[in-house]
């Protein structure tokens, strides 16, 4: 069953204990790329507009070039040249970082990321790395439009020899970004473009209601639970960018409905390791995603889970999407289109009702 609701706009959930003292996600991931540069010589960060004053669109990169002049570099308004040459450094024996503005131009250099980065892993008759992630600002909620606001996310899932990230404010970018460069393959990495203006959680608290732990390593899963249940109505499982969401979603449903929720978000979204969480997957399972069905990483979630949870299923798993629609750019139209707090609130409601 696919349940799609267009109602609803987003929130951002409560804030967490605490909030004011931990940084926000861009200032997190900034600190994580300075870290990186200066421990790894061989790191390189390509992009449009990167170097300062400007760093970046979302300032991801700022006081990067001050510090590492010959190895971050601003380049042509061209995705599919600037990912073509982040894979040549990679294939040369380099690691590289390469920026794409807006996620919606992943699609220029789709032929380089599928046909070049991800097959040169294995096409030369032996293995050869490619430290390669492209990383992709990604996601709607900004009043950005058709072109500047989508979740590509599916269009990627099931090629082979690339691997799908997603930064979620409970996993450390600079562990995560190490453990990507590690693999010796190319990686996708989206970043929510909302969630760099929120806050991070650490040390296992959330909120005064919800606690998460960690598994599966750096590249693993966050579960989200309040304290001492281990029996849920519910299980959502969400990428990094719908956190705030869902958790607001969780609190409106624990309080006004009396439906126990817990949330389950990897930072890894392909290849699937589900075997981590697949103990804490009880009650009704619904996968949610910001982008449009058909064809997308919450089926594929699904699929997988399907013939391991058969005997534990009391209903088909739910998968919310956004609506199949262009993205607005006008806040309530865009609200409308999106996956909200009350989207995911509305479709865990009707499948327990």
């Amino acid at each position: 069953m696919s349940v799609r609701i267009s109602e609803g706009a987003p929130n951002a959930g409560t804030p967490a204990t605490g909030a004011a003292r931990t940084p926000r996600m861009a200032d997190h991931l900034n600190a994580a790329l300075h870290t990186l540069l200066e421990s790894d010589p061989r790191v390189f960060v390509l992009g449009e507009d990167i170097r300062d004053p400007y760093g970046g669109a979302f300032k991801i990169t700022k006081g990067l070039s001050s510090r590492f002049a010959d190895r971050v570099l601003s380049t042509p308004l061209s995705e599919g040249t600037l990912v073509g040459a982040g894979a040549g450094l990679a294939l040369a024996g380099e690691k590289a970082i390469v920026e794409i503005m807006f996620s919606d131009f992943v699609t220029l250099a789709f032929d380089q990321i599928v046909n070049f980065a991800a097959k040169s892993t294995t096409m030369y008759g032996r293995p050869v790395p490619v430290p390669l992630i492209v990383r992709c600002p990604t996601g709607g909620r900004r009043g950005y439009g058709p072109t500047h606001s989508q979740s590509l996310q599916k269009h990627f899932v099931g090629v082979p020899g690339l691997s799908l990230h997603e930064l979620s404010p409970f996993h450390h970018a600079g562990e995560l970004l190490t453990h990507l460069l590690s693999l010796g393959e190319p990686c996708v990495l989206f970043e929510d473009k909302v969630l760099y203006t929120e806050r991070i959680f650490r040390d296992g608290v959330v909120d005064d209601l919800f606690r998460f732990d960690l598994v599966g390593g750096p590249s693993g899963w966050a579960r989200v639970g309040v304290p001492g249940e281990t029996r849920y109505d519910c299980t959502l499982i969400a990428p990094g960018g719908l956190t705030r969401r869902a958790l607001a979603a969780m609190r409106a449903l624990l309080i006004e409905d009396d439906l126990l929720c817990r949330l389950l978000v990897p930072a890894r979204l392909y290849p699937l390791d589900l075997a981590p969480i697949l103990g804490d997957v009880t009650g009704h399972v619904c996968v949610v995603e910001d982008g449009t069905a058909g064809g997308t990483w919450g089926a594929e979630v699904a699929q997988t889970l399907y013939p391991r949870l058969w005997s534990r299923l009391t209903r088909p798993i739910g998968l919310v999407s956004a609506a199949d629609s262009v993205i607005p750019t006008a806040a309530h139209l865009e609200s409308a289109v999106l996956v909200g707090e009350d989207t995911i609130r509305l479709a865990v409601r009707e499948a327990l009702s």
